[in-house]
Formats: C-alpha cells, structure tokens, sequence
C-alpha cells in the first residue's frame, strides 16, 4: 500500500529509530501548539533528569481544534526552533507526526506513549492536563488536572515506558527564570502570566509580546503567516 502524501516530512517509526544513538535513553515530547519558552524550559529539564539522554520533540500536526494554530504553520515554527537551537542543543532530535489530538486525557496519555514507544522513546513527558477537553455544558475541566500523569505511571511498568511528569512552568523574572509552580508559590514568587487568549490578539494586533513567553522567532512566523495560522 501507498503512504498517504503530506505537505511536510513525515518519518516512518523505523526511520526516527535509525537517527537515535544506540544505547541511549530517549524522552519523547507531545504537543500540538507552537512551543514558547515556557515548553522549552521544560524539556531541557526533562533531558537534564533523565541522564545522558536523548530528547525527542514529536508534535502532532494534524487538524486540531478551532482557533489553534494550523498544523504546517506549526511545522515553520518548530524548523525555526531547531535551527536556533541546534548548537546548544544538539541532544535534541525533532519529528513530525501526522495524527490529530483526541482531547481523550488519561486513555490518549497511554495511547501516546504506546506511539512514541514505537519511535523508539523508553521515556515520555506527561504534563498538566494532558489531552484535557471541557464540558460543553458548564464549561468545568472534563478530567483532573494530573489524572493522566496517573493513568501514565499505572501503567508504566506494562508499557515499557517510564513517565516524565512534570507541573506548569511558571516566569518569575529575569533572574530565575522559569520554575515549576509549586517552587514559585511556596517562595511566594510572583508570577508573570499571558494567556493563550490574550497572546493571539496580541499577534493578531501587532502588539509587543514579552520574550519570556515567546521565541521571537516564532512570533515572526505566526505574524507572517495572518489569518492562515488559525484553524
């Protein structure tokens, strides 16, 4: 049978397996936005935890839902990141999967870490909410905030995979950077926020967005591309 034909790279599991050194431990990251500082500073701690080890970044770029950004745009976004970020980082290792969320929690945790196995992770990073969704009735959160960090680590052992998990990362000014959300509310920190919401208009408007939320050049790229980097 033919694969199907996308408009992006798209690596087989075999062939990301053949770019990953033998013998190391590999931690597998999913998202399904462009990734700002806040995401990047937890995969350098995810790489750093897990000793010696191989951090795949391994987005999912197929149609999401209304108002996020568009899977191709997303691509741009994570090439420029790469590049940027090559030299400092070079344990880092990027690939694409075309695949949609399900916004399904806890099941769609153990359904991508079965994946990510097959890409040859032996680690994969849970974080707050994974694949949570709302009720359409009340608007509250469907799943628990770390009910998929559960389900992941209860079924770790079976998999083969050890869970990552890890709170929200949260800025707390130029000299500590980001820490975890805990850290910064036990120290009484105070803790700049930007919303997802709030950074859309800020790029739809043309307005200033702080380098402590965004890679500028990501910004760059979502700005370029308008209206079409909005599903």
């Amino acid at each position: 049978l033919a694969s199907p034909k996308f408009k992006y790279i798209v690596q087989t599991p075999s062939e990301v397996r053949a770019t990953l050194p033998a013998g190391k431990d590999v931690v597998a990251f999913q998202n399904r936005n462009p990734i700002h500082r806040a995401h990047f500073e937890l995969l350098i701690c995810a790489q750093r935890d897990v000793k010696d080890s191989i951090l795949l970044v391994h987005p999912t770029c197929g149609p999401t839902q209304p108002g996020d950004i568009d899977g191709l745009v997303r691509i741009d976004t994570y090439e420029a990141l790469r590049k940027e970020t090559e030299a400092q980082y070079p344990m880092f290792r990027w690939a694409y999967l075309p695949y949609s969320m399900k916004m399904a929690g806890p099941r769609e945790a153990i359904q991508h870490m079965i994946i990510r196995k097959n890409f040859g992770a032996t680690h994969f990073i849970i974080g707050r909410d994974m694949a949570g969704t709302k009720s359409t009735i009340t608007g509250d959160d469907f799943y628990g905030a770390y009910d998929a960090q559960e389900t992941g680590k209860k079924f770790s052992s079976e998999l083969g995979m050890t869970v990552n998990h890890y709170e929200n990362m949260v800025y707390v000014g130029p000299e500590e950077g980001y820490v975890e959300e805990s850290i910064a509310k036990g120290q009484g920190k105070k803790v700049a926020k930007l919303s997802g919401t709030e950074f859309r208009r800020l790029l739809r408007a043309g307005e200033d967005i702080p380098e402590w939320f965004a890679f500028k050049s990501v910004v760059d790229i979502l700005r370029k591309a308008g209206d079409r980097a909005f599903c």
